[in-house]
């Protein structure tokens, strides 16, 4: 029995990392933590709720994708993003996800389509009432499932890492300016084209929709960067799925 209570403990332990780590994600996608700023486990531990062993442990995973990098006896500095890593990660995402549209409007049936209007749809109703991660996790569902019907695991994990990579700064005063609803609308004309099975249009509408995403990137590095009100303890791990 000890061997299996210590197994339980295990998981308790890995799921809480994980949704310390969905934590940071968020608070680093809104522009809660400031690239370029160190910030210590304890000190984001508190802010959190938690202890500092699962938040250390959640920033290794982090400095793994390149989103941070340990600083000695410091703790962790929000690594920055420049307008050519920007550029770099968009056309890598363009490359990959245009033509793999295309091919998916040829392959996938109607009902696989159909599956992800409910999630295209929280999309809009997330940046319609202002619910920052809300939008983000049901952005990335929504890309990497559609993108799944393609068949190829590896090509959903690229593309994955490069979404973690290219987050979005300021994303919270672009929301606030309701510049995000256009965006989260392109999901749906993006999903009905498909639906007709017009691959040359919907790959012109990936084509436009990445390209939209980079100048709200743009827009996003020009607005005041600040953190929300409660700090990263507001509903940050409640948020976790």
């Amino acid at each position: 029995m000890g061997d299996l209570k210590q197994h339980s403990l295990i998981k308790a332990q890995e799921r809480l990392r994980d949704q310390v780590g969905h934590a940071l994600r968020a608070a680093l996608i809104a522009g809660e933590l400031r690239p370029g700023s160190v910030y210590s486990a304890p000190g984001l531990a508190a802010e959190l709720g938690v202890s500092a062993t699962p938040v250390r442990e959640a920033m290794l995973d982090l400095a793994r994708e390149g989103l941070v990098e340990p600083v000695r006896n410091k703790g962790f500095r929000i690594t920055e993003v420049s307008e050519r890593d920007l550029d770099q990660y968009t056309e890598l995402r363009t490359m990959i996800e245009v033509p793999t549209i295309g091919r998916i409007t040829k392959i996938a049936t109607p009902e696989q389509l159909e599956a992800l209007r409910p999630i295209a749809e929280e999309i809009v109703t997330s940046a319609r009432e202002h619910n920052l991660i809300g939008y983000l996790e049901a952005d990335r569902r929504f890309h990497l499932t559609l993108l799944g019907l393609a068949g190829n695991d590896r090509l959903v994990e690229t593309v994955g890492d490069l979404r973690k990579r290219s987050r979005l700064y300021g994303l919270t005063g672009l929301d606030e300016a309701g510049k995000l609803v256009s965006s989260a609308e392109e999901h749906l004309e993006l999903l009905d084209l498909m639906l007709t099975g017009d691959a040359e249009a919907a790959e012109a509408c990936m084509t436009r929709h990445l390209g939209h995403v980079r100048s709200l990137w743009a827009q996003g590095r020009d607005k005041p960067v600040g953190r929300t009100p409660g700090g990263l303890g507001s509903g940050a791990l409640g948020s976790a799925g």
